[in-house]
């Protein structure tokens, strides 16, 4: 029979439609080796009791997973092999099944027990049996593991899995289902049913056995008689989820489903529909109500727990990153980042042909006018009209003679048109579009607003009215335009203003009356006589519609989880929905604009698509919200019922006491409880380790922490706090986490003293330092008063060697006087007779020098100035007293000035004394004396060169008492007293032939100023 053109349409609609149904119920999510699985095959899925999830793969070990990462334990560590089959927790032991047979892992150490290959293991109140490759063992803690003797096709096959249903034991082995009131040899075997048989689950008091190629069998009551519920080949394993879902885990062909309530059949799961392999080996649902299946060659996936459906190019988009959304009776249309638009309906995805050829760019926003046409704003190419309509025609076929046939077919009649600067636009880019009633509001990139009107017929536009900067539009990069109840037609801009039009007149506001800053404001919503504004960067603002606008943050007990606003929009129940970088987050308020609660959406909760793209939202009939983003569209459908939310469990992981781990003990046995950990004095350095396991949002979690006495600290990530130096006593420790929902854990703690040893005790430190005290007065005392004494007769000493110094320093400085002034006077009086005129130069010049001997030799210290001066006269008078006339130079070298520089009086006279009267005058040649003064940052350098007779030869021509020497000495003292041992060096000058040159005479003191 010959199928019309609607036949065909219905078929294709079916077919398409199961695809599309099927690709979008279902959210996987995978963990692969990327992600840190150590292998792909995964055999065997459990969760402890704090929340992790472990995972027994083919080859790589046991990972243990926290809903970020995977820890890795294998061979390496201790594992018996890295082939695991099964996976059980009792208590805090792990027991695991492997290629080598039971490995138990007790905190971290590996006991193992070698047995045939172990395929399950089932607890019952008094033992631990052992599904094996040949036969079944048992285990005990005392006896290890050993073989237990039941039957003979037993005790040699191999069995695949054993449960207990309460009275009997059913054990599915390679070799038939069997039956037995007791597991030795002494119990009664039947054997019900032949087959390779590999699982067992039991449901209410019914048991459900799986064989390799017959299917699934039930039994009821533990009766022997049977019902096939599923005709299933291939299965690996069968695992019971929610209480009545039997998921049917089979080699080639996915995830099989089946309601036990009906025994229907439900959607399979299979490579179609989000698995990358279909040979599926464990299922497994965890305490969040997740659902992990293992697979063999595709790793671990996840089943998302959530109302989020998710469409992305693998499912028919042309592109991931979503530009525009609109809904539109039962149709949603969306544009991409590749050219065209597209529409979801209840037959699928489809891109609309017609569009693709002028919509080559970028549709920035989409609407829909009152007769049901598609406006797109695009990015330089204005605005593009679009409607398709489908009518019924009548088609006759006059091919056949004798009889007048005819058939009905869909005609499509679609209406488009375009509207650019060409035809009157002001702007062809177009940011969005609004539509009230017949006027068209149109916010462009950077050209301001524009108000038409558009003739559809024509198709032409009229009554255009333009608002840019000339109307008080300050900042004409629109980002948005909404209406309020009131009819105005608000605007917001990238540099954070706002306004709004009515009357064709424009209110503007400038940032700092909205917002405060210069930030782009990128959406604006309105409910219920409140206008909401998201940012990009500071969150959400709102204002009441009042005479009087105030802008104030959206604030309250708990914060967003990002402050870059891309999307607002509230459902139909009131809550609002924000769309970031970071996801979405669900909203809820208060009368006065209080935040509630906010439920965050991300990753881990189905919002695959992660960051939102600006104002890519909309809400359709039946209340989906849907939201574009960068990696798909992404459809929110509201529940029917709340999801029981539960608080999470906080653990300490691991404890610290002298930054070694405390081993020695279980944690848990000692987490609030009324134990009390004593430690010694040493060990007062403590480091306390939390965790709450959330398989969902890890990354949400938060914790605090108390110690003693002190107020709880702020929540923060950080879940690792170490204490030093504490002091003696009783302490305790608590911790507490919350989760995204903000629910928190019950406080843990952990109770401690530290030992205060017996020579610190208060009494015993008092008495030790009441002792230690009187000891030390006595001997403070008696030393002060030894000491008293003694510096008394040193201080009485040294009074005494002052003074005597004093007087001999004086007496040295007035010693040269009487000598120098009677060789002086006798030369005046010898003058008299002969020269008048030198015996005045003299006696004026012997004044000014007396004057100033006795003026200085008053002072500790004089001028470098001073001391030049007074040895300037001091020679002129030796010259006017010599027979014979010598030639002397006085040079000073240093940057300071000399009469800044202090010096001790009379120190160079006795050596320029010395240079004449010794060296100079017994010469038979000129005689020459130098005197040279230099400084550096500590010194001051004298230096005294004469060119006489030489060191040796004056010191045999001088008389032993000569005056001159003991004053030599003493000024040598002197020196050496300023500026140490060894400083004053005097030597004899030679010539390039050996001959005597003179004498040198040099030495240094410390440099001291007046500043």
């Amino acid at each position: 029979m010959k199928l019309n053109c609607q036949t065909y349409l219905l078929l294709a609609f079916l077919v398409f439609g199961t695809w599309f149904s099927n690709a979008q119920n279902n959210q996987l999510r995978a963990y692969t080796l990327k992600d840190g699985l150590p292998q792909s095959q995964v055999n065997a899925i459990v969760q402890d009791d704090l929340g992790y999830l472990w995972i027994g793969t083919q080859g790589g070990g046991i990972a243990r997973f926290d809903g970020i990462s995977f820890k890795i334990w294998n061979e390496k560590n201790g594992l018996g092999s890295n082939y695991i089959q099964t996976l059980q927790f009792q208590k805090d032991a792990l027991f695991i099944g492997t290629r080598q047979g039971l490995s138990v892992r007790t905190k971290n150490t590996f006991n193992n027990y070698t047995t045939p290959r172990v395929y399950h293991i089932e607890t019952t109140t008094n033992a631990t049996y052992l599904a094996t490759r040949k036969g079944i063992y048992t285990y005990t803690s005392v006896d290890g593991t050993k073989p237990l003797d039941c039957n003979a096709i037993i005790n040699n096959t191999q069995i695949n899995d054993i449960l207990f249903d309460g009275t009997s034991f059913w054990i599915a082995s390679q070799r038939g289902l069997w039956k037995t009131n007791l597991l030795e040899n002494t119990g009664t075997f039947i054997k019900i049913l032949d087959g390779d048989f590999k699982s067992l689950v039991k449901y209410k008091e019914k048991v459900v056995a799986a064989s390799f190629t017959d299917g699934v069998y039930l039994f009821e009551g533990g009766k022997e008689n049977f019902q096939i519920i599923s005709e299933v080949k291939q299965i690996n394993t069968i695992n019971l989820i929610h209480s009545e879902e039997l998921w049917i885990n089979t080699t080639n062909a996915g995830i099989k489903r089946i309601n036990l309530t009906d025994n229907l059949a439900e959607k399979s799961i299979t490579k179609q529909n989000g698995l990358s392999v279909d040979n599926i080996r464990e299922v497994y649902k965890d305490r969040q109500n997740n659902i992990w299946i293992g697979s063999s060659g595709g790793g671990l996936f996840k089943s998302e727990k959530n109302n989020f459906r998710h469409y992305t190019k693998n499912n028919g988009l042309t592109a991931n990153r979503i530009y525009a959304v609109h809904h539109l009776e039962n149709t949603l249309w969306l544009s991409t980042s590749k050219s065209g638009l597209m529409t979801i309906d209840s037959t699928g995805i489809h891109q609309e042909k017609a569009t693709s050829d002028y919509l080559n760019v970028k549709v920035r926003t989409l609407t829909n006018d009152k007769e049901g046409r598609i406006w797109a704003g695009t990015e330089n190419k204005g605005i593009y009209i679009y409607q398709k309509k489908i009518r019924d025609t009548i088609v006759y076929d006059s091919t056949l003679v004798d009889e007048i046939t005819y058939e009905k077919r869909q005609i499509e009649d679609i209406y488009t048109a375009t509207i650019t600067t060409e035809n009157g636009l002001p702007s062809n880019w177009i940011r969005a579009i609004k539509i009230y009633g017949s006027q068209i509001w149109v916010a462009t990139y950077a050209e301001g607003i524009f108000r038409f009107q558009y003739d559809h017929e024509s198709k032409k536009i009229y009554n255009l009215k333009t608002f840019d900067s000339e109307q008080g539009i300050k900042d004409l990069a629109i980002r948005d335009l909404a209406r309020d109840e009131t009819g105005r037609v608000w605007y917001s801009t990238s540099k954070g203003h706002l306004g709004y039009i009515k009357d064709n007149k424009v209110t503007h506001l400038e940032p700092k009356d909205v917002i405060g800053s210069e930030v782009t404001i990128g959406t604006i919503r309105f409910h219920n006589y409140d206008m909401y504004l998201g940012t990009f960067g500071k969150g959400i603002w709102y204002s009441t519609l009042s005479k009087d606008l105030e802008f104030k943050q959206l604030q309250g007990e708990k914060d967003l989880y990002s402050d870059n606003i891309y999307q607002l929009i509230f459902d139909d129940n009131g809550m609002l929905w924000a769309g970031s970088e970071r996801g979405v987050d669900q909203i809820s308020l208060d009368k006065k604009n209080e935040i509630i609660d906010v439920t965050h959406y991300g990753e881990n909760d189905g919002f695959l698509g992660i960051e939102t793209c600006h104002n890519a939202t909309t809400k359709d009939s039946e209340g989906n919200l849907w939201f574009g983003t960068i990696y798909g569209l992404t459809k929110y459908a509201p529940s029917t019922s709340e999801q029981q939310l539960s608080k999470p469990k906080l653990h300490f992981e691991n404890i610290e006491v002298a930054y070694k781990s405390l081993d020695s003990i279980d944690l848990r046995d000692w987490t609030n409880s009324k134990k009390r950990l004593q430690l010694s004095a040493d060990k007062n350095n403590m480091a306390f380790q939390f965790r709450s396991v959330d398989l969902d949002n890890p990354e949400a979690i938060v914790y605090r922490y108390k110690f003693d006495e002190d107020n709880w600290s702020p929540w923060t990530k950080e879940n690792k706090i170490t204490f030093g130096g504490l002091d003696y006593g009783d302490h305790t420790f608590l911790a507490q986490s919350r989760n995204k929902d903000w629910l928190e854990s019950d406080p843990i703690d952990f109770k401690f003293h530290i030992i205060q040893p017996f020579y610190k005790k208060t009494w015993v430190r008092n008495v030790f330092w009441t002792i230690l005290g009187l000891i030390a007065i006595a001997i403070v005392f008696l030393y002060i008063k030894r000491v008293k004494s003694k510096n008394r007769a040193i201080r009485e000493r040294l009074q005494l060697e002052n003074h005597l110094l004093s007087l001999e320093q004086k007496a040295l400085r007035l010693q040269m006087n009487p000598h120098f002034i009677f060789n002086v006077l006798n030369g005046i009086k010898g003058m008299s007779r002969n020269d008048i005129t030198k015996m005045d130069t003299t006696i004026n010049t012997f004044a000014v020098l007396l004057r100033e001997t006795l003026t200085n030799s008053r002072k500790d210290t004089i001028t470098l100035a001073q001391e030049i001066k007074t040895l300037k006269n001091y020679v002129e008078v030796e010259r006017l007293m010599a027979s014979k006339d010598f030639a002397y130079e006085i040079e000073l070298d240093s940057e300071l000035d000399p009469e800044e520089v202090l010096i001790p009086p009379m120190l160079i006279q006795p050596f320029v004394e010395n240079a004449i009267r010794h060296g100079i005058m017994p010469l038979q040649r000129p005689g020459e004396l130098k005197v040279h003064f230099a400084t550096d940052n500590h010194f001051l350098y004298a230096t005294i060169t004469d060119n006489g007779i030489g060191i040796h030869q004056s010191q045999e021509n001088k008389p032993k008492t000569d005056h001159q020497s003991m004053a030599l000495q003493v000024t040598k003292e002197r020196i050496e007293s300023l500026a140490g041992r060894n400083t004053l060096k005097i030597e004899e000058i030679s010539k390039k032939d050996a001959t005597l040159a003179g004498t040198k005479i040099s030495f240094k003191i410390p440099l001291e100023t007046e500043f």
